[in-house]
């Protein structure tokens, strides 16, 4: 595999990045270690975890994921050799830090000691905020915690996590879920006080959801911030496995209410138009969908999910494939055709109405416009 540097920190992660969220549910602990095995021997160096994880998070098996990460690279003993990004939660999770504000000097240190803790490692290599602290349409917080009017310190945030770098807890810190202006503020901050770069942003990205304009991206590349892109397989929906029905243990069979964003009728329709293009071109759609990714100049790694060895097999076969302007032309034409397939599942009406009263009535008109302008953005679309 060719590996790249992840930003400008002299880590270099392989194209494909193990993703852990089904490891404690889906997946024991045998079946865990028989795919970092697998990877680890074909090349994959690059293993993306959260304290929250396995997904669904609950109280009695969160931290799992990353203890199952912990015993096998002690058992292993090839620490130094592997990558281990982990992310910290944001709030709205009530069983971890009581769900409130998270992004606190305290918090953070607190979160930090329990990751390597569970990791069984003296230092975490990417630590990453797992969703901004804040209303944002990037993730889907809690909407009923009371955020206070001085929650997202930005810069509060930063110094605690220079002192975890100068402490050599972290190697370096990235972003997860965050939108352009958000890392606007976190980059005058970082420019302001000669704080340690963020060297990553992890978002998700695939044929289904690709809902970032260039200003995003320009601001990464001008800032050497590389892109991790997660659910490049959109939960399975991209392998054509899940065209007819869902099998008895796939995590949309077994959390139909938790992995839904790919499932509404336009997501559906999106798939069997990419399917039946990889079909033309006589390739499963995994080999159409995960190289339209990996071919993406942006993109520095692709965190893939799988549940069994022949899977992941699979996945790494596909990144063999090379994608050429006249399957590029086409996969452009079927997106054009809707440009936000998974909307219906993600954007509430209803929501946004009452946000945008929330800031009428506390007099900030220039939010309110910003929000309405978007609000009338995603219906035109």
């Amino acid at each position: 595999m060719e590996y790249k540097k992840l930003g400008e920190s002299d880590i270099y992660v392989s194209p494909l990045c193990l993703g852990t969220m089904t490891w404690g549910t889906q997946n024991n602990y045998a079946e865990s270690n028989d795919l970092m095995n697998f990877a680890y021997e074909n090349g994959i160096n690059f293993i993306d975890t959260a304290e929250q994880y396995p997904a669904p998070s609950t109280k009695e098996k969160y931290g799992i994921s990353e203890k199952i990460i912990g015993e096998w690279i002690n058992e292993k003993k090839i620490r130094n050799k592997i990558i281990i990004a982990t992310k910290m939660s944001g709030p709205g999770v009530p069983w971890i830090r009581n769900g409130d504000l998270q992004y606190s000097k305290n918090k953070i240190n607190d979160a930090v000691e329990g990751s390597l803790r569970r990791l069984k490692t003296e230092y975490i290599d990417l630590y990453q905020l797992h969703w901004p602290e804040r209303l944002s349409d990037q993730f889907g917080i809690n909407r009923q915690i009371n955020l206070k009017d001085n929650f997202n310190n930005f810069e509060d945030i930063l110094n605690t996590f220079e002192i975890l770098i100068k402490e050599g807890k972290i190697r370096c810190l990235g972003l997860s879920n965050e939108n352009f202006e958000g890392l606007t503020e976190y980059f005058k901050i970082i420019r302001r006080n000669n704080f340690s770069k963020i060297v990553s942003m992890q978002n998700r990205f695939n044929l289904i959801y690709r809902n970032y304009d260039n200003n995003f991206f320009n601001l990464c590349k001008d800032n050497n911030i590389s892109i991790l892109g997660y659910s490049p397989l959109a939960f399975g929906m991209l392998t054509g496995k899940y065209i007819n029905n869902y099998p008895d243990k796939s995590r949309l069979k077994l959390f139909p209410n938790y992995f839904n964003r790919y499932s509404g009728k336009e997501s559906k329709n999106a798939v069997l138009k990419y399917s039946k293009l990889s079909k033309s071109m006589e390739l499963p759609l995994i080999k159409l969908s995960l190289p339209f990714c990996l071919n993406q100049s942006f993109l520095t790694s692709a965190i893939i999910g799988s549940t069994n060895v022949l899977q992941l097999k699979e996945i790494i076969e596909a990144t063999n494939i090379k994608l050429n302007k006249e399957i590029i032309d086409k996969i452009d034409k079927i997106h054009a055709e809707n440009k936000d397939p998974t909307r219906e599942k993600e954007f509430n009406n209803l929501i946004y109405l009452k946000n945008g009263l929330i800031l009428i009535l506390k007099g900030d008109f220039i939010n309110f416009i910003k929000k309405f302008i978007k609000f009338l953005k995603k219906i035109i679309r």
